[in-house]
């Protein structure tokens, strides 16, 4: 039987360069908060050229791995869930933009998780958990008539209530789906006397993770999101 062709692809320098960086990384050879060698190490190490170089650092930096700023070495930055997520921000706001039916899924989505997070929240709320959800429901009253603080406290309300769980895969979830809505986020202002709605809602999601009340947070959170999803509009 004649065996397939499997033909040896020649790769790129920068490629063979990434490889290594990427390894000198990922082994612990280089901590977050190090700083890559000089370009001219590496060069003498690795025996490329400077282009190989740059465009493997550009493809650390492009991977959320290293950070690149302007006449300083790329330091090696710490990957986080939030991390992650960042990288593929753009990415998610195009595939927003061409469908309106993936925005509506991602409205749906954040619903369904939103809902779970509700009733872990309320299982595991300290009075300092309630007490923070309350005063940023305060700062929220008092940017009434301000469509981005208000917007602004929004996020910090349902983020904060994430962070209760203590997962911060939860947090990184949470903070990218409420990024990618942001950018359909119509001027609340156009909705007058809306605003109003939302702040007695926030506090009723509040009084059941204070009361414990698993059942009564998803709830309400339920109806929130339910009312809410129809302020995202593209």
């Amino acid at each position: 039987m004649t065996q397939p062709i499997e033909p040896i692809v020649r790769r790129k320098l920068s490629d063979e360069v990434f490889d290594r960086l990427e390894n000198m990384i990922t082994s612990s050879e280089l901590k977050p908060g190090d700083e890559m060698p000089s370009e001219r190490v590496l060069m003498e190490r690795f025996g490329v050229g400077r282009p190989a170089i740059r465009e493997a650092m550009q493809s650390l930096a492009k991977m959320g791995l290293v950070s690149i700023s302007h006449g300083e070495r790329a330091k090696v930055l710490e990957l986080t869930a939030q991390s992650i997520f960042r990288q593929v921000d753009p990415t998610a706001k195009i595939m927003l933009a061409q469908s309106i039916d993936t925005l509506e899924h991602l409205k749906s989505a954040r619903i369904f998780f939103e809902r779970g997070i509700a009733r872990e929240a309320a299982l595991k709320a300290g009075d300092g958990d309630i007490s923070e959800l309350r005063s940023i429901i305060e700062r929220q009253r008092q940017s009434l008539g301000d469509a981005d603080a208000f917007i602004l406290a929004d996020t910090q309300f349902h983020s904060r209530i994430a962070q209760i769980s203590g997962n911060p895969i939860f947090v990184a979830v949470s903070e990218a789906m409420l990024a990618w809505l942001k950018e359909y986020h119509t001027e609340m202002l156009i909705w007058t006397g809306k605003e109003k709605y939302t702040l007695v809602e926030h506090e009723e999601i509040v009084d059941c993770l204070a009361a414990k009340d698993a059942d009564g947070a998803e709830a309400a959170m339920l109806r929130h999101l339910e009312r809410s999803r129809a302020l995202y509009v593209k």
